[in-house]
């Protein structure tokens, strides 16, 4: 079989275990098109020498690479560069369907989400204050994680050289993260650890005033990722009794993630609520 002999679009839909319509809609990308058109019938041929690319489209569709990754992947000199950022992806898909899955497991056990929640005053705290943005509900967790770790790596630096007195360092922080109430396409993420009156904002921070009021109050018990349980419970009890809240969801941190199990992780909630009155 060769380039004078070539096979129609049948004939090597069969060869190469795809289908006549995905191999129209291959060529018309541009993926994979035919080796000649004849200009009177529009009939569609193909050389043998393109098999190899055409089961290769077919294995990597099967894999769930995207159409275009596969585009790249067979004009490219280094496929594995390509393939490495789709795995990367696909792992990425993989934790969030497991976060996801862990969470209706929670539900499945408990219910629907619901929360004890309690009114208190907060007093209004200086705080040294780190920032990024998240581009979608799916990357908080990884920003928040980058955020915490700047911060506590900011501090640590504008300690170095200062005499100790009483608790110091991370355990003795009181580390409270902003999260807005409606999630849109980009979400500011705050990081804040309280400052004392005499201490300035170390480098890389900024120094700022959490403001202090009424604030309903939730407690979470259970791994980070399923904060957003809680966070919904709270949500509608505000709503359910008239609350207008005035600013972002506060999470203040009470323990440690490096020395307690994640089903062990206690998060308060806090949402500032419209004075009245």
């Amino acid at each position: 079989m060769n380039d004078d002999n070539p096979l129609s679009i049948g004939q090597f839909a069969r060869l190469v275990r795809l289908s006549v319509k995905q191999l129209r809609h291959y060529a018309d990308l541009g993926l994979l098109p035919p080796a000649r058109v004849d200009p009177d019938t529009g009939y569609r041929y193909y050389r043998a020498d393109q098999a190899r690319d055409a089961m290769s489209i077919g294995l990597l569709r099967s894999l769930d690479v995207p159409l275009a990754a596969i585009k790249d992947v067979l004009s490219t000199q280094d496929p594995a560069r390509v393939l490495g950022d789709v795995r990367d992806r696909l792992d990425d898909e993989l934790a969030r369907r497991r976060r996801s899955l862990a969470a209706l497991e929670r539900i499945l056990a408990s219910g629907l989400p619901t929360a004890e929640v309690t009114l208190r005053r907060e007093e209004p705290q200086r705080v040294a204050v780190v920032r990024d943005v998240a581009d979608s509900p799916e990357d908080i967790g990884r920003v928040t994680g980058a955020c915490v770790g700047r911060l506590l790596a900011l501090l640590a630096a504008g300690e170095q050289g200062k005499p100790k007195e009483g608790k110091e360092g991370a355990e003795g922080l009181r580390l409270v993260g902003l999260f807005p109430v409606d999630l849109g396409e980009y979400i500011p993420i705050t990081i804040t650890a309280a400052l004392p009156e005499d201490r300035p904002a170390p480098p890389g921070t900024t120094a700022d005033l959490l403001p202090g009021g009424t604030f309903a109050c939730a407690t979470h018990t259970g791994p980070y990722d399923q904060i957003s349980l809680t966070a919904h419970a709270l949500v509608a009890w505000c709503v359910e009794r008239g609350h207008t809240p005035t600013g972002p969801i506060r999470e203040l941190y009470l323990n440690d993630p490096a020395v307690t199990a994640p089903d062990q992780l206690v998060t308060q909630l806090l949402i500032p609520l419209e004075e009245t009155l």
